[in-house]
């Protein structure tokens, strides 16, 4: 049987029967009589569906459908409608509620379950996704705990990433994996010691030597997953510091040896850090960050994907714009959240 549960409202008692019998076998339920009783069990019980009658005394279902979606706690809930075909039934007026589908009465058995089946693995997928987000910002944000670069360097790099990688030709599926698996190219500075994170001063042999093994680190704490993301992502934190000549590391691979996704985090990854204040420099002009860029056609960068960089360099410059203003606003809140994804990047 399913965890989750599913709210029937109806104010017939024979219609709440004739639903439970179709999915008591497989789902937990929970019943209302009316409008009011509804909302308080979803208060109670916060089900992940509800099946909801239309004609019912005092509040009726597209009333009770909008007092749930005007609450940001329980307006993700999915509402399927129940109607009668004798009903007055407005289908627009159904979606315009917030009701994801309807059903007409008298219900099929197979129908009913197959509807509520569908609605629930859509949940559950919703559910994964945000899943995936927060361990997502949370490995992006654990590999720089200790390290001096805050503010929002990892979540604008990646809106970078994604741009870069459209104008490189990649679909929008992939760029939209590329801009989530971004972020966590550093998660292997966790196992990195603070005193070399933070060294005000240039790091000598050894402590280069084991700064350079975030990569590895990285990488094998985010291959322990299958999901496409976190394959990119270890792929990405393994690969992002080596170099077009053979020179970077750790496999000192060269050319198109090295995986796209990483030529394309490396140089949005420079970038940005060039561009943005640290504890130890001021942002420097975008004309000389250009300039010490091109000098690393060829040697540092894929001088191809540096040269579509450069292409849409307008474009990065006003998703950087949005980045900095948001960053000022949280700031200036002193608000302790996860940054928002600015999905506009791409339209």
């Amino acid at each position: 049987m399913s965890s989750d549960p599913v709210l029937i409202v109806d104010d017939e008692p024979l219609n709440l029967d004739a639903m439970r019998q179709i999915l008591e076998k497989d789902f937990r339920l929970i019943f209302a009589r009316s409008g009011q009783e509804a909302l308080a069990a979803v208060i109670k019980h916060s089900p992940s569906l509800i099946l909801m009658d239309i004609q019912m005394p005092d509040m009726d279902g597209y009333a009770t459908c909008l007092a749930l979606k005007a609450s940001a706690r329980f307006s993700h809930i999915p509402v399927i409608f129940v109607t009668s075909l004798s009903d007055t039934w407005d289908e627009a007026k159904g979606f315009e509620c917030g009701a994801v589908d309807y059903i007409i009465k008298p219900v099929s058995p197979l129908i009913v379950q197959a509807r509520v089946k569908t609605h629930l693995s859509l949940v559950r997928a919703s559910q994964l996704e945000q899943s995936h987000r927060d361990a997502i910002y949370m490995l992006g944000s654990a590999g720089h705990f200790n390290d001096n670069d805050t503010g929002v360097h990892i979540w604008r790099m990646a809106a970078f990433a994604r741009e870069l990688a459209a104008a490189t030709g990649w679909n929008s599926h992939d760029c939209r994996t590329l801009q989530l698996a971004a972020p966590m190219h550093d998660t292997g500075k966790i196992g990195i010691p603070s005193a070399i994170l933070r060294k005000p001063g240039k790091l000598d042999d050894t402590e280069w030597d084991i700064m350079k093994t975030h990569t590895r680190i990285g990488h094998n704490i985010l291959s322990k997953s299958n999901a496409p993301v976190f394959k990119l992502a270890a792929e990405v934190a393994l690969h992002h510091h080596e170099r077009w000549d053979g020179s970077g590391y750790p496999d000192e691979l060269a050319g198109e040896e090295i995986p796209e996704s990483a030529r394309i985090v490396a140089i949005v990854d420079v970038f940005d850090a060039l561009t943005m204040k640290r504890p130890y420099k001021e942002a420097w002009p975008i004309e000389r960050v250009i300039s010490t860029m091109r000098e690393g056609a060829g040697t540092h960068f894929d001088q191809h994907l540096l040269q579509r960089f450069f292409d849409i360099l307008p474009r990065i410059l006003r998703i950087k714009d949005q980045w900095d203003e948001q960053e000022v606003r949280i700031t200036e809140a002193n608000e302790n959240q996860p940054m928002p994804w600015i999905e506009s990047s791409s339209s």
